[in-house]
């Protein structure tokens, strides 16, 4: 799967966003949001852009909401609503008024960002996402973004492997599921 570095990063940044900020299960065990939540918001958006600065917590909490309204995409695409995922997307485009432009800044060339100028960060990266996961379930590749299938694991992913066979969210679960059905076998 092909995207532009721009539009890879914001994907990659939805999915942090989501596995970070909201609650549920992680690799075999209950996962709780912690008590302070701009670390995991930092962590999250770090998973697209390694030197993001760091989240306030009245910026995490904003973006905890966000990332539960994009989990909802992301649970739609693994029950195979595709329908269902779309109305998510464009109402979160609708809200933020994500529009295109051009943009320049930190060194880097020209690039594409969906928001305007002086908005939160919360409402900026809720656009971003929208945009980039909008673009994602628009093409060929909607079927690539999914919740990890181990068990006890709702962490969420995107499969830009060549073959489109990701079925987990980390190579740990993988491992998990793996060795629980070496052991299974075994026992036969």
């Amino acid at each position: 799967m092909e995207f532009n570095s721009h539009n890879d990063g914001v994907v990659r940044v939805a999915v942090g966003l989501v596995n970070c900020l909201t609650g549920g299960e992680r690799r075999g065990r209950p996962y709780e949001l912690p008590s302070e939540l701009a670390p995991a918001a930092t962590e999250g958006l770090r998973a697209g852009y390694p030197r993001h600065r760091e989240a306030s917590e009245t910026e995490a909490s904003e973006l905890a909401a966000v990332a539960e309204r994009l989990r909802g995409v992301f649970a739609s695409v693994a029950a195979d609503d595709i329908d269902s995922a779309a109305q998510q997307i464009n109402r979160l485009l609708d809200e933020t008024n994500a529009r295109p432009h051009l943009n320049r800044h930190d060194g880097e060339p020209w690039h594409l960002h969906f928001h305007g100028p002086g908005g939160t960060m919360a409402g900026d990266w809720a656009a971003s996402c929208a945009t980039s996961l909008a673009i994602v379930l628009g093409s060929e590749f909607h079927d690539r973004l999914g919740v990890c299938t181990a068990p006890h694991c709702d962490r969420v992913y995107v499969d830009v492997s060549r073959n489109g066979t990701r079925r987990f969210c980390s190579t740990a679960c993988q491992n998990r599921v793996k060795t629980a059905a070496f052991r299974a076998r075994a026992k036969t």
